[in-house]
């Protein structure tokens, strides 16, 4: 093809070549937008030539050896993971229990003012140290990083987000932004931390920062990545509730687009080597060596009756608490968009504006959490109270604050207390009569708008605990207001996290089994189910999850699993546009660099036409990395002819393999002479002989379906008609991935 047919046949990319910007600290990456600074994954296996003369040559002591390798980093995950979220709840408790204890000492001399002032302070100084090193270090740090991970799943690929420091500034970060008494979680950033923990290790370490271990370089392709990354992702969940199978339902409900049996081993693997790490840990700290930890958090809670028994006449209310749980999920959800809307308007303004923001919201929740158990009645200690009233520390269900001897403010219990605590405490048996309406009614409303509010800040955050911290006071407050003698009110708290769970993050199953495996109470199994099932029902018609919402408002183009209507009645050759560039089996040089420059496409069809071939003939699609690493190592041809044995012994598979989570190769950082310029390379042993191709009459639905199901990056429309020497060739990007008609 001559050079000016190829200068006009450029097709204009949809998706701008920013692969290496950083990704908006904000939760809202482009406002109204489609796109993102995002790059596709390539899960599948390119079958060229080189590839499979490279397996032939593997013994069965290399091929054991992947084997092993991949079952031993699932085993580092599992042990790093676990490490890592005993830290974070070690360090939390530790640092809120201090900045508690010293806070109540104070009240407890009459020093309210002074006990603010140290309160407040204490908070902002953490809040303000997560927002600035999020803000100025990692910026892909901030949020909970789940719908970050679940993109990259689904075959995208965000700059900077398994990177080593994301990984050091999520664990610091929400360390400091949770121990600052924000309402935000820990497992969202569990879930990151475990997927980054897996990437790095999947590519041998950090090349950046010099970490690297060559022994572990044996996962060098998106697909054993993916899997890895999978297992970090559970593990994660894992970690943070102590609940192995829950991880891996989560992973596999939730998380993963993709999923076959060896890698349901893998996580179940993984998962459990969590599980008992966290175990062997957990009676470490029973036995008082972990300073102020003590039982606060990674526990069992305490809800298990032996007594729960319901009839026929509680199951009217359960049904009612899945209703209303499943629409305040999604008045929850919408909220939560709106404000991370607006809170993108504040932060395109600058860095100061978003730790402005961050410092506004850890003094506004202060003074709430500080002043509002103030406006709580004192209450008299219980005669048969299992547990020293009033409660003289940092836990327990009978806060002193402000009140006389011998009597607890309910509310203080609740507010002025870590999410842990406060969970334990609604979940906590026996305790129908210790907590007042109008307290679990003003906790519950306190959550529900701080826990939004404060997610958004430029900060490592979580949904998951102030989803169950504010879905256990609204199923405590429904408990107390029927009044059941079957069910206890901790039971209903239980419940009522579930709807609010399944309201507001829609998973059934695995949120199902993270409660039971949570609170160690089997005999809710029947009721837990309806309650999930009606409220992912009821919010279902009103919007999307939280996730999918978060990755619609950030940019990330995730393709679901179900497909539109609309999408049954359209063809694929009804959405192809074109023009497309395509390489001839043995392509000038000139022309190769002409086309990576002037596009920003990854895969190129390698097309062999007269006097090669009679007509047109297919031989493959190449990748742009690929032909990069081709031209990089110059072994160009004078003439176009196919490369010998000889030339082929110069390459190394490795020399192909997929780079890192850092910057990848560039066409701008080839330096080529005019004399190579007019050399010609051979493309025919680098091709994937093997792409997936369909008929330009199969309908979208079942392409989008095939796209999702296998992990695609690139689709081959071809024609129905045999002539296809007559036909053009065209450019379609369809979300993350591409269909290219032939």
């Amino acid at each position: 093809m001559p050079d000016s047919t190829r200068e006009d046949s450029v097709a204009v990319p949809l998706l701008p070549s920013l692969r290496h910007a950083t990704n908006s600290s904000s939760q809202v990456a482009i406002v109204g937008s489609n796109l993102c600074p995002v790059e596709s994954l390539d899960y599948e296996i390119a079958e060229n030539d080189f590839f499979k003369q490279d397996w032939r040559a593997r013994s069965k002591t290399q091929i054991f050896q992947y084997v092993f390798m991949k079952w031993l980093l699932c085993f580092f995950i599992g042990i790093i993971v676990s490490l890592i979220g005993f830290t974070n709840n070690l360090a939390v408790e530790n640092l809120a229990g201090v900045k508690f204890v010293v806070t109540s000492n104070m009240m407890l001399a009459g020093r309210y003012s002074m006990g603010f002032f140290v309160f407040t302070v204490t908070n902002l100084i953490l809040t303000l140290f997560a927002s600035v090193i999020t803000a100025f270090v990692a910026p892909a740090a901030a949020g909970s990083g789940i719908p970050e991970v679940k993109a990259y799943l689904n075959g995208v690929d965000a700059p900077e987000i398994f990177s080593l420091r994301t990984l050091l500034v999520k664990i610091i970060g929400n360390i400091s932004a949770v121990s600052g008494s924000l309402l935000i979680g820990k497992a969202g950033p569990m879930v990151h931390t475990g997927a980054c923990v897996a990437s790095i290790l999947g590519q041998g370490g950090s090349k950046r920062y010099g970490l690297t271990w060559r022994w572990l370089r044996y996962f060098n392709n998106d697909r054993d990545r993916r899997d890895l990354v999978t297992c970090g992702s559970a593990a994660g969940i894992a970690a943070s509730f102590r609940a192995p199978v829950g991880g891996v339902l989560f992973a596999l409900e939730e998380m993963s687009s993709w999923w076959r049996s060896a890698l349901l081993w893998r996580i179940f693997f993984s998962t459990a080597v969590v599980a008992i790490v966290l175990r062997a840990l957990i009676d470490v700290c029973l036995s008082g060596k972990c300073g102020l930890f003590g039982k606060g958090g990674l526990i069992v809670f305490d809800v298990y009756s032996e007594n729960a028994s319901y009839h026929l006449g509680d199951v009217l209310p359960v049904l009612l608490l899945g209703f209303v749980g499943g629409i305040l999920g999604s008045i929850y959800n919408f909220l939560l968009e709106k404000v991370l809307r607006a809170y993108n308007y504040i932060y395109e303004k600058g860095v100061a504006w978003k730790i402005i923001l961050a410092c506004a919201i850890s003094i506004f929740t202060s003074c709430l959490l500080f002043g509002l158990p103030f406006l709580a009645s004192c209450q008299p200690c219980p005669a048969d109270a299992l547990e020293e009233c009033p409660t003289i520390g940092r836990s327990g269900n009978f806060k002193k604050y402000q009140c006389p001897p011998g009597h607890y403010n309910d509310l203080a219990s609740l507010i002025f207390n870590t999410n842990d605590d406060a969970i334990k405490n609604l979940f906590s048996k026996n305790t129908d009569f210790e907590f007042h309406y109008l307290s679990v009614l003003v906790f519950f409303i306190t959550c529900f708008f701080l826990s939004i509010l404060s997610y958004g800040i430029v900060a490592p955050a979580g949904l998951f605990v102030p989803v169950i911290v504010t879905g256990a006071s609204y199923g405590r407050f429904v408990g107390m207001l029927l009044g059941s003698k079957n069910l206890n009110d901790g039971l209903y708290a239980v419940l009522g996290a579930a709807s609010f769970l399944g309201g507001s993050m829609r998973m059934t199953v695995s949120l199902c089994v993270i409660l039971l495996e949570l609170t160690n109470n089997l005999l809710l199994l029947p009721m837990m189910m309806v309650v999930l099932l009606i409220s992912k029902t009821v919010a279902d018609a009103f919007n999307a999850n939280i996730y999918n919402l978060i990755m619609k408002i950030k940019g990330f183009p995730y393709l679901h699993s179900h497909v539109e209507p609309y999408m049954r009645q359209l063809t694929v050759g009804d959405v192809v546009t074109g023009p497309l560039q395509v390489f001839k089996g043995i392509e000038k040089i000139e022309t190769i660099v002409h086309v990576l420059k002037t596009t920003n496409h990854n895969g190129f069809p390698v097309v062999d036409g007269p006097p090669l071939a009679p007509a047109s003939v297919l031989c493959g699609l190449i990748l742009r990395d690929h032909i990069l690493t081709l031209l990089k190592k110059r072994v160009f041809l004078s003439s176009p002819v196919a490369f010998d044995s000889n030339t082929l012994a110069q390459f190394k598979a490795d020399e192909f393999a997929k780079k890192g989570s850092g910057r990848g190769d560039r066409i701008e950082d080839v330096e080529l002479s005019e004399e190579e310029l007019n050399m010609y390379l051979d493309l025919h042993p680098f091709s994937n002989a093997s792409p997936y191709t369909v008929l330009e009459t199969m309908s979208l639905a079942k392409a989008l379906v095939l796209f999702r199901e296998v992990g695609l990056r690139h689709i081959l429309v071809i024609p129905k008609l045999s002539n296809v020497s007559d036909r053009g060739f065209s450019f379609y990007s369809c979300y993350h991935h591409h269909l290219i008609r032939f």
